[in-house]
């Protein structure tokens, strides 16, 4: 499932350049993720490497995308394609 950022982010920078399919980025008042690009970074890493990075623990599942790991991976293919 993708991932998205709550209001607990503290705009510190870091998750932004460490997303591979530059899914994250800087919205009105905090960083958000775009769901349509967020892979939870299969087919890149093992693990979520916004959340390995962020200070505050901000990241959860966005319950709105509920996607399986095959799923994710097809997203991962589709995008890579582009």
């Amino acid at each position: 499932m993708a991932l998205m950022i709550t209001d607990d982010c503290i705009n510190c920078d870091v998750c932004e350049p460490e997303c591979p399919n530059e899914a994250i980025s800087q919205g009105p008042e905090i960083y958000q993720i775009d769901p349509l690009r967020c892979t939870e970074c299969v087919g890149h890493y093992d693990t979520p490497q916004c959340r390995e990075v962020c200070p505050v623990d901000c990241i959860p599942n966005n319950p709105d995308y509920q996607e399986s790991r095959g799923q994710l991976q097809s997203k991962y293919e589709n995008l890579m394609r582009k």
